[in-house]
C-alpha cells in the first residue's frame, strides 16, 4: 500500500500538466485498487489478481496483457520495477518508458519524481491533497463513534510491521494524555487492519472515551477518506503514514530499523524521528540486537510530543 499511495501526489501533478485529452491509466494489485479507484485522478485502473503468489499473478498478467497492447500507450511509467511491470512494460512497447530506481540511498516520493521526470514530461513536484470522488466516504463510521464536525481527530498508529520498528505502546497513552491536557477537545483515531486491535487495549484506558478505535472496521479506501478529516498523525513507519503525509497532513514519523533515508516522508508537513545517529541505526532487522529496540524507546511522550506540536505551528 506504501508503495502504491507514494506515487500519488506525482501523478497527480502529472495529470494537471498533461494535455487536454491525454489519458493517465493506472495498473496495481487488486489489493491496493480501492484508493486510486476512490480518485479523479486516472481515466482507467487496471489490477492484477493473484494476491502476493507470484505465479498467480503471472497468470492474471497474462490474461491482462492483451487488452493493455490494444491502448496503444505512447509512454509506460514504470514506478515500481519489479518482475511483473517489466514484463508489462515489455509486453505493450511503448514509444517511451522510464523505470523506478530501487536501490538509491534516496526517499521512494523523489525516486519517483525523478522516473517521471526522465521521460522528459518536465519538472514534476508532488501535489498534495486529493479530490475524492466521495468525500464523504467512510464519515459514517466516524459520528457513529461519537465524533461531530468541527472537533479534532488526531491519528495514532502503532503499525510498524516488526518489533524493531514499534515505539512501546503505553507512551502512545502518555502522549494522548499530555495532548489532552492541552487541547481537551480533541478526539483520537486509529485506523488500518484488525490486527491493530490487541495494541489499542494496551494504551486506551489514559484516553477514553477521546479514542475512537476503526481499526479493521474500514476498507483502505474509507481509511484515505477519513485521513483527509485529520489534523496530524504521529506514526511508525507502514502503508498508513504514507498515505497521510501524501495527502498533506502533518506527519510525524517514527522510524525505528528502517532505513529512513529511503522511506521518510516528504515535505515540509513532515517531519520524524529515526535511528541514523546510532552505530546499530537503520539496521533493517526485525528484532532489536540489544533486546530493547533503544533506537525508538529512547524517545519519551513528552519528547514526542514537543516534536509533533512544533510540526503543527509550523504548517
Amino acid at each position: 500500500m506504501g508503495d502504491l499511495v507514494i506515487t500519488l501526489p506525482y501523478l497527480q501533478q502529472l495529470r494537471h500538466s498533461l494535455a487536454p485529452g491525454s489519458t493517465l491509466d493506472l495498473l496495481t494489485r487488486q489489493e491496493v485498487e480501492s484508493i486510486p479507484r476512490s480518485l479523479e485522478l486516472f481515466d482507467r485502473v487496471y489490477a492484477l489478481g493473484g494476491e502476493r503468489d507470484l505465479k498467480r499473478q503471472l497468470f492474471w498478467t497474462a490474461l491482462l496483457i492483451p487488452r493493455l497492447i490494444l491502448n496503444r500507450y505512447e509512454l509506460v511509467l514504470d514506478l515500481q520495477n519489479n518482475i511483473i511491470s517489466r514484463i508489462v512494460r515489455q509486453a505493450v512497447q511503448p514509444l517511451a518508458w522510464s523505470q523506478f530506481d530501487r536501490w538509491s540511498p534516496n526517499p521512494a516520493g523523489e525516486r519517483t519524481r525523478r522516473t517521471i521526470e526522465a521521460a522528459g514530461l518536465g519538472p514534476c513536484p508532488p501535489q498534495f491533497g486529493f479530490e475524492l470522488k466521495n468525500p464523504a466516504l467512510g464519515l459514517d463510521l466516524l459520528q457513529a463513534c461519537g465524533w461531530e464536525p468541527g472537533q479534532d481527530l488526531l491519528v495514532l498508529n502503532p503499525a510498524g510491521a516488526f518489533p524493531s520498528r514499534n515505539w512501546p505502546l503505553d507512551r502512545y497513552g502518555e502522549f494522548g494524555r499530555i495532548w489532552l491536557d492541552q487541547f481537551p477537545e480533541t478526539r483520537f483515531l486509529v485506523l488500518g487492519t484488525a490486527d491493530l486491535a490487541r495494541k489499542v487495549d494496551r494504551f486506551s484506558q489514559p484516553l477514553g472515551d477521546r479514542l475512537i478505535n476503526l481499526a479493521g472496521k474500514t476498507t483502505p479506501a474509507e481509511a484515505f477518506a477519513l485521513l483527509q478529516r485529520v489534523q496530524l498523525a504521529l506514526s511508525e513507519d507502514s502503508g498508513l503514514m504514507h498515505m497521510a503525509w501524501v495527502s498533506g497532513i502533518p506527519t510525524l514519523a517514527l522510524f525505528g530499523s528502517t532505513r529512513s533515508d529511503q522511506a521518510r516522508p516528504l515535505g515540509p508537513h513532515s517531519q520524524y524521528l529515526d535511528s541514523t545517529d546510532l552505530p546499530c541505526g537503520s539496521c533493517m532487522q526485525e528484532n532489536c540486537r540489544f533486546g530493547d529496540v533503544h533506537c525508538l524507546t529512547r524517545y519519551s511522550a513528552e519528547q514526542v510530543f514537543e516534536k509533533a506540536l512544533a510540526l503543527l505551528h509550523s504548517v
